[in-house]
């Protein structure tokens, strides 16, 4: 009799807790935002999570998934830089605009509007930190090929916090200028050598850590814990801001992966894009008013995880990577969504109607 008395206390807590949480996805105003994109992470690549490692993937921790489609203003499959664009600013735009409509026409982003509110903001990704996706969040050029003027444009940017690589377009230029320079000047304590975080954070400062000439090493290739470890040192810094925070993590080379139709790299790049997804959610869960989010810009490489062939005979007992392409493809992209708001992302939208569903959840 007490161990079934035990049984229906906790089953009514455990109803409690989805109750009061599901209360928080729908009424509850978050004061920070993160969003993780896996550049090129279809359904495919994120199920990889759950195949190829002994712990439970980040995604299960999820209650509501939507689905986006992604179709640019030039194509019918997108590119980053439009993908970017459009949950950056919330236009549709052509492939390769960073930062601006169809016309050219620089549109603010979520990042610049949050730090006109007061609120710390932070870029963090595997590839050069002048690439599509990070760019779009704090420059605004006609073509991604621009990485010079992205690069020149970080110093003013509103960014409080950022990590990845690019050195190469900031102090080994053509044009000789040396942006290293012009991001002390606005007030960044810069590290080009390790992400070492600081006995205590200088918070009239800004941060920035630029640890390879152009993008990041493969995780093959020993990049380490350098996602993870990032997300979670931005996070530390930025939540002391009183006023909340906006954060942008991308696992960019999930893509390189399809592009190059290598399963192995694929499968290491998405894992330790769950580790930086843990450390969002870990925060998350503690905070109680950090809405996280995550998706991808389109799926790259047309990937399926195939039944093996084995000695000619097809077996049901092996998982073999396959792809249909060394391009994008224009399949839907899942949106995981947690914490208070986190309810709005269900459904089937637009790829730039999720930048109006994070204004939405902040009632901006």
């Amino acid at each position: 009799m007490k161990k079934l008395l035990f049984l229906l206390a906790t089953i009514l807590v455990v109803q409690s807790c989805n109750n009061s949480y599901q209360q928080m996805a729908i009424r509850k105003k978050p004061k920070n935002v993160i969003l993780l994109i896996g550049d090129g992470m279809g359904l495919t690549q994120m199920s990889t999570a759950f195949y190829y490692q002994d712990k439970t993937p980040s995604f299960t921790r999820f209650q509501h998934i939507g689905l986006h489609q992604n179709e640019p203003t030039d194509a019918t499959i997108t590119d980053s830089a439009a993908g970017a664009t459009a949950f950056s600013t919330g236009y549709k735009s052509y492939n390769s605009a960073i930062g601006v409509d169809k016309d050219t026409i620089a549109r603010e982003t979520i990042l610049e509007m949050a730090a006109a509110r007061g609120q710390a903001t932070g870029v963090i990704a595997t590839s050069s930190i002048t690439h599509a996706t990070p760019a779009s969040f704090f420059a605004h050029v006609e073509n991604r090929g621009m990485a010079d003027e992205i690069a020149a444009q970080l110093p003013a940017a509103p960014v409080d916090f950022f990590a990845g690589g690019g050195i190469e377009f900031f102090a080994r230029r053509k044009d000789g200028k040396n942006y290293l320079d012009s991001l002390a000047a606005y007030g960044y304590l810069m590290d080009t050598t390790a992400l070492a975080k600081p006995a205590a954070w200088d918070y009239s400062k800004k941060y920035g850590y630029l640890l390879a000439s152009d993008g990041m090493p493969k995780m093959s290739e020993g990049r380490g814990d350098f996602l993870p470890e990032a997300t979670a040192m931005a996070i530390d810094f930025l939540s002391e801001d009183k006023d909340g925070f906006f954060l942008m993590v991308e696992g960019s080379q999930i893509d390189w992966g399809g592009h190059a139709n290598d399963g192995d790299y694929i499968i290491e790049e998405v894992k330790d894009f769950d580790k930086a997804i843990d450390a969002a959610l870990n925060f998350a869960e503690k905070d109680g008013n950090t809405l996280v989010i995550v998706t991808a810009d389109h799926e790259t490489g047309g990937m399926s995880l195939s039944a093996a062939e084995v000695r000619m005979q097809r077996t049901y007992e092996h998982i073999n990577p396959t792809f249909s392409t060394g391009g994008h493809s224009a399949t839907l992209i899942p949106v995981y969504a947690y914490g208070p708001g986190a309810a709005k992302f269900m459904g089937i939208y637009q790829n730039n109607d999720i930048f109006g569903l994070m204004l939405q959840a902040l009632r901006w």
